[in-house]
């Protein structure tokens, strides 16, 4: 057999034996990607995703320290709503993205993808889950 089609046949069979384990949402600038059994929503730098409790749907009420803290997850000028995934209109009239009307957020302290540092944090943070 030669062996590049040997090498092909061994990466065709390592494809077909993985799990589809991740989903990309509004053209990638949001995944949901399986982090210790649940489908978590993560930014396109694979970061995750949290939404704040004392936000309420369409409304941010994080500004300042908080948004210092656990930054907005920013859409481009232009984007548009797509499925669940809505705009914010911040104060400053910039636009974040919201899941199901809840806005999106990153966690500081949240050093690489995976880690889920800021999840239950005061009580009032959580996951972003699908």
């Amino acid at each position: 057999m030669h062996m590049p089609s040997l090498l092909a046949g061994a990466a065709a069979l390592v494809l077909l034996a993985t799990p589809v384990l991740s989903a990309e949402y509004l053209g990638g600038a949001v995944k949901s990607v399986d982090i210790g059994g649940k489908m978590v929503l993560t930014g396109a730098n694979d970061m995750t995703l949290y939404i704040f409790d004392k936000d309420s749907a369409g409304v941010t009420n994080c500004y300042d320290d908080c948004a210092a803290k656990w930054p907005p997850l920013f859409a481009d000028d232009g984007a548009t709503p797509e499925g669940e995934f809505t705009l914010v209109e911040r104060t400053d009239g910039t636009n974040m993205w919201a899941y199901k009307g809840m806005p999106l957020y990153f966690w500081v302290d949240d050093q690489a993808p995976g880690d889920i540092t800021g999840d239950g944090v005061g009580g009032v943070w959580h996951l972003a889950i699908e």
